[in-house]
């Protein structure tokens, strides 16, 4: 069933000793007399290849001089009929009665003819547009044609064609070329040239794109994504960045369709049934090792959760099994835990912030507009968030002088007299220095009754040797104490020898070392199940609180060509508690650390209420270092704007003030 030299990596197999004409007697004795046997049924199909299945199909007809195919729609209902009807028919005939099925009528599923068509191969593209002719006697490219318009008409209709090049040998120039085409066709032009974008991502081979993304992130220092999400719109931007995905890992585009329709409320079932019967026989061991990477569940266990009944049990046998319950992943796909963030790794992206420091700056004009907020009845909160959250830093510290200077008052206390609530926290976090910010929230971590380890793991396993050395200077200068002994005073075992690791900013700042990467990955992979979790802890600790991030990032690739995992799956399977939260943060932060904030800030605000102290804290933190690389990261993991989610979840003056830091609408 696997092309030749390949591994199979369905999920559904050819069914050993198959006899179509007795698999077809028994679905006959199951629909046979008052109900049906709908357990016998699911067995025997999801047990059988969809070769074996129109094999049965025709058997039946032989025997019985029926349409199995009717008669499992009389006998069944609902999302269950739906499934086990999509499986009795071919691939491509599948896939035709899903795209007539998105066309006809009022209205057209997009989404659906994205998916379809972005992630076919040649092959299956003209195995597809001939089923449509057959089954319905009309012209795929036409109807397509007919019911889109735009350049998401024209991407499709490039699509259609199932001309895409498959020759793998790259030319080094061509790429180059493609990468300025792409570059020069959106981000540096005045408007969008989207031809050039349906010709590069529509024809060019697989292998060439990857390397083109690859070039594209080298010279514009952003990945193709982000650029596409900012000049295209639409489906026709949806369109594209499916393509995008495809090319990368059809696997992983296809492990975020299957999460994206069924987290939340509700099932999206037409989007679950499509994959998990087209997958089947192709991909599912692939796209179920990501999905376990990606969202730290199995997928056999997001099902399980999700759905009922008949449905529930015929898709848990598509799926194949239980990755958790296994706790090993397939060599064939591990290497997509490593291409996840490795891109991050070899580019040299360039770190942004937000908040810049202003041309024509006035540090005692500033100071007056302060004073004139604050005096008399009343508050201009508005002046004080407009002058505050557009100075930098540096800036700002020469305000609080100015205003000292000119009024002999201190702005510090005048704020806090004045302003309030989550508004106040904000405000006089911007006016302390980072390093005097770091060192207050980690005191507020520690002191009192309780420890907040979460924002200990935050701040300590993010930030580089210089940030610590100026926090411990803070903290000491503060509070009279040293961090070190207050962190150990209020932690204790591992979680304890981790933090006071990373308090002392000695991590190595050179770069990595291939041989030493092996040796550490080898350390850390080397755990058999006699060792203590004194002896792991220790190991882990020993590497991930030392070494330099880059090579670290080597560590981790080495280990996953050791393991088939990925490092972070490893710390979660075999760790608890804190000690497995502050290495996972570790692992994070080198693995791509915007998108760690982007991941922290996003939880701070979904669901029921919003967690402020989290969201004011990574804002003031992160505003003048990465805050724009966060956005972006925001943006592509959950499809929604840093922005948007801001403006959504929080209210009056406060929101006013984050979105000022926010820095604007990606």
């Amino acid at each position: 069933m696997a092309p030749k030299g390949k591994v199979y990596r369905g999920s559904v197999k050819d069914f050993p000793g198959f006899d179509a004409s007795q698999d077809a007697e028994a679905l006959y004795n199951a629909m046979k007399g008052f109900g049906s046997d709908k357990e016998a049924i699911l067995d025997l199909i999801t047990s059988r290849s969809n070769k074996q299945r129109v094999e049965i199909c025709q058997a039946y007809k032989s025997l019985y001089g029926k349409d199995l195919i009717a008669d499992l729609k009389y006998e069944l209902t609902g999302k269950f009929e739906r499934l086990i009807v999509s499986l009795m028919r071919p691939p491509a005939y599948s896939d035709a009665k899903e795209i007539k099925d998105a066309i006809a009528g009022i209205g057209t599923d997009e989404k659906c003819l994205i998916e379809i068509l972005a992630s076919r191969t040649n092959q299956e593209i003209h195995d597809l547009a001939a089923a449509y002719k057959d089954a319905y006697e009309r012209d795929l490219e036409a109807d397509v044609v007919g019911d889109t318009s735009g350049h998401f008409k024209k991407m499709l209709v490039v699509l259609l064609q199932g001309t895409r090049e498959e020759d793998d040998v790259v030319s080094e120039d061509l790429v180059e070329q493609d990468a300025k085409d792409l570059l020069e066709a959106g981000e540096l032009k005045w408007g969008t040239d989207e031809a050039q974008f349906i010709y590069i991502l529509g024809r060019r081979s697989k292998q060439h794109l990857r390397l083109v993304f690859d070039e594209y992130l080298k010279i514009s220092g952003k990945p193709i994504e982000r650029s596409i999400r900012a000049e295209l719109s639409g489906d026709f931007e949806k369109l594209m960045l499916a393509v995008v995905k495809c090319v990368r890992s059809t696997a992983e585009y296809f492990a975020e369709r299957l999460y994206k329709a069924m987290k939340g409320l509700g099932t999206r079932d037409n989007t679950l049934i499509r994959i998990m019967v087209s997958r089947s026989e192709i991909d599912m061991l692939d796209i179920r090792e990501v999905f376990r990477t990606k969202y730290e569940k199995s997928l056999y266990n997001m099902i399980k959760e999700d759905t009922s009944g008949e449905y529930k049990k015929a898709l848990l046998k598509l799926c194949g099994g239980d990755d958790d319950a296994a706790g090993e992943f397939f060599p064939e796909a591990a290497q997509v835990a490593y291409r996840m963030w490795e891109l991050s790794a070899v580019a040299k992206v360039e770190l942004r912030g937000t908040v810049q420091p202003t041309g024509s700056f006035n540090d005692d004009g500033d100071a007056q507009v302060l004073r004139k907020a604050m005096k008399g009845l009343g508050t201009d909160e508005g002046a004080i968030i407009e002058v505050l959250t557009q100075r930098s830093n540096a800036q700002r510290q020469q305000i609080l002088k100015a205003y000292k200077a000119h009024y002999g008052r201190d702005l510090m206390a005048d704020l806090k007299s004045e302003l309030s609530g989550s508004l106040a926290k904000l405000i006089l976090g911007l006016m302390l220095t980072p390093a005097q910010y770091d060192a207050k929230q980690l005191r507020k971590a520690v002191e009192g009754a309780g420890t907040d380890e979460s924002v200990l793991i935050e701040i300590m396993a993010t930030r580089n040797n210089q940030e610590i050395a100026a926090i411990n200077e803070a903290y000491q200068e503060a509070y009279h104490k040293r961090l070190e002994d207050d962190l150990s005073s209020d932690t204790s075992g591992h979680f304890k020898r981790i933090l006071v690791s990373l308090a002392l900013g000695n991590r190595d700042e050179g770069p990595e070392n291939l041989t030493q990467a092996h040796e550490d990955a080898k350390k850390l992979a080397d755990v058999s199940s006699n060792d203590s979790s004194d002896s792991l802890e220790t190991r882990f600790l020993s590497i991930l609180c030392t070494r330099s991030y880059a090579h670290l990032r080597r560590v981790f690739q080495e280990f996953i060509k050791m393991t088939n995992h990925d490092v972070e799956h490893a710390i979660r399977k075999r760790m608890s508690g804190d000690v497995r939260d502050a290495f996972v943060a570790i692992v994070r932060s080198v693995k791509n650390k915007p998108a760690f904030f982007a991941d922290k800030l996003y939880k701070s605000m979904k669901g029921a209420g919003t967690d402020e102290r989290t969201l004011t804290r990574i804002m003031v933190s992160r505003s003048e270092i990465d805050l724009l690389n966060i956005r972006g990261e925001f943006m592509d993991l959950f499809d929604k704007s840093l922005h948007r989610m801001i403006e959504k979840d929080t209210s009056g003056d406060y929101r006013k003030a984050l979105l000022a830091l926010c820095g604007g609408e990606d």
